[in-house]
């Protein structure tokens, strides 16, 4: 690859990886200001919060380090993921399971689409991560799909940016998949616009991520889906509320 042509992909995912963090930075600050999330949250949400920063960080770092060529850092601070995946996952799992216990989850969300469909897109974000780390020799397709798996992980950003109340009944989709689903789409076309061509990665990573949100879609609203979602919160609070969205009072 010319040198120009590398010095701007590697800025453009830089600058990628800067958006995503902006995006879920934003959402979780907002939420905050905004009276809607409270530093009074059981322990175990500030614990999620700090590993999900933590990770944020990592992957700004990452990028930043091969945008300036630094790759022997690079490749050694890169094997701190295979820590931070599994932390990551049990905390968005456990995290899930305590919200509709609580209080039945985010009430812009039905609660068997947010039950089983969190989880899913933190399987697909570990699942396109560890691709990448495999793949890591092969760093066209390493980058690409660690971009999905970033990706992957912005929808809960976009979730408290955009005005979920008046999107219902399609906050799900719009929140967990059409806004995050914007970051590979333009990785596409500036590959595009940079070689001429689009790298199949992209595919790879995106359908990937498409593939699971409606996989776990089809598993929410089937019956076995709504079974698990009564088995999980029948005689917790969580209970208390429609399974369907509403708009919060």
């Amino acid at each position: 690859m010319p040198q120009s042509v590398a010095t701007r992909e590697h800025r453009f995912f830089l600058y990628s990886a800067i958006a995503m963090a902006a995006v879920l930075v934003a959402g979780f600050s907002l939420n905050l200001a905004a009276g809607r999330s409270s530093f009074a949250l059981p322990l175990v949400y500030h614990v999620h919060g700090l590993v999900f920063l933590g990770w944020i960080a990592l992957y700004v770092t990452q990028t930043a380090l091969v945008a300036g060529r630094a790759l022997h850092w690079h490749r050694r601070l890169g094997w701190l993921a295979l820590i931070w995946l599994p932390v990551m996952v049990t905390l968005a799992i456990a995290i899930t399971l305590h919200a509709v216990r609580d209080h039945g989850g985010p009430p812009v969300f039905d609660v068997n689409s947010f039950l089983i469909g969190n989880p899913a897109g933190i399987l697909t974000f570990a699942l396109l991560t560890g691709a990448a780390i495999a793949l890591r020799r092969r760093t066209d397709w390493h980058r690409r799909l660690m971009f999905c798996a970033m990706a992957a992980i912005t929808g809960p950003g976009f979730g408290r940016l955009l005005p979920m109340p008046f999107l219902i009944p399609w906050g799900w989709w719009i929140a967990a998949l059409i806004a995050p689903s914007i970051f590979p789409i333009v990785g596409a076309v500036a590959d595009w616009r940079r070689t001429g061509r689009v790298h199949v990665a992209w595919a790879w990573g995106w359908g990937f991520f498409v593939a699971m949100f409606l996989l776990a879609e089809l598993f929410a609203y089937s019956s076995a889906g709504m079974a698990l979602t009564h088995a999980v919160i029948d005689g917790t609070p969580g209970a208390a509320r429609p399974i369907k969205a509403f708009f919060p009072q």
